[in-house]
């Protein structure tokens, strides 16, 4: 997808988190959230504090696998409607990722708005796979049509979320998740419970397991049990796996 020309409006990729890699084998980008409307600028402190510690960690994790890391810095601080601009952000932002790194694996990381973007955008060929963490999937329009799922085909797709989500309704996260494991079986989706929509109180759990997934799908190292279940069980019970506390702990790259 060609992003949109604006006056005065670009996207762009911040540094690599951490030192950039010789020689680049694989990519995340990290997509923040915004909101629902807004024509204002998001702040960049912002923007690189809320996907800080994932950054980081993925960072360390795929250093000897030659992993760059990104944040995504939108044009706009909002969704706008059909506009969609973060999602055309992040389409850019694979684009400019190949044009940097040549042919690569990437994965498209977001958080709130920015797991909406991440999923749209998830049809690059270019991404192997997707994790969206307590994405925000509005329904509120009945009569419009639903949010695709078809761009996932060949994608492993991770989604993660809060059942004390009071900010991006868990429950329409699993519904999506369930459209999307019919045209795709590489879904997972795990919960967690009693957490909010920050994650907070299991921000080293959730943290650890989008590592996990992401070392897998970009690199073939092997999942974790939990995530290997989550991925071979059927509807819903692959699609409402508990996140348990301590997880990541045992996991010997960590």
């Amino acid at each position: 997808m060609a992003q949109q020309a604006t006056p005065g409006r670009t996207a762009r990729l911040g540094r690599t988190v951490g030192p950039r890699p010789a020689a680049v084998s694989g990519a995340v980008l990290l997509l923040p959230g915004g909101q629902e409307v807004s024509a204002r600028r998001p702040s960049a402190l912002r923007t690189a504090a809320s996907l800080g510690t994932l950054g980081r960690r993925l960072a360390r994790a795929g250093r000897a696998e030659g992993l760059a890391t990104h944040v995504v810095h939108y044009r706009y601080r909002g969704w706008n409607g059909s506009q969609a601009h973060p999602a055309q952000d992040a389409a850019w932002a694979v684009e400019e990722a190949v044009r940097r790194y040549g042919d690569v694996p990437v994965c498209l990381a977001g958080l709130g708005m920015g797991g909406r973007a991440a999923l749209h955008a998830g049809g690059h060929e270019a991404v192997n796979s997707v994790v969206a963490i307590a994405p925000w999937l509005p329904e509120d329009d009945v009569a419009a049509s639903p949010e695709p799922v078809k761009q996932l085909v060949g994608r492993q797709v991770l989604i993660v979320h809060g059942t004390n989500d009071e900010r991006t309704d868990p429950e329409l996260s699993f519904r999506f998740a369930a459209r999307a494991k019919k045209a795709n079986r590489d879904v997972c989706r795990f919960e967690v419970h009693a957490d909010g929509h920050g994650l907070r109180q299991y921000r080293d759990e959730v943290t650890s397991l989008a590592v996990d997934f992401v070392m897998g799908a970009l690199f073939g190292h092997d999942f974790s049990r939990p995530v290997r279940d989550a991925l071979a069980a059927p509807p819903p019970l692959g699609l409402r796996m508990p996140l348990a506390a301590g997880f990541g702990r045992s996991l010997r790259r960590r």
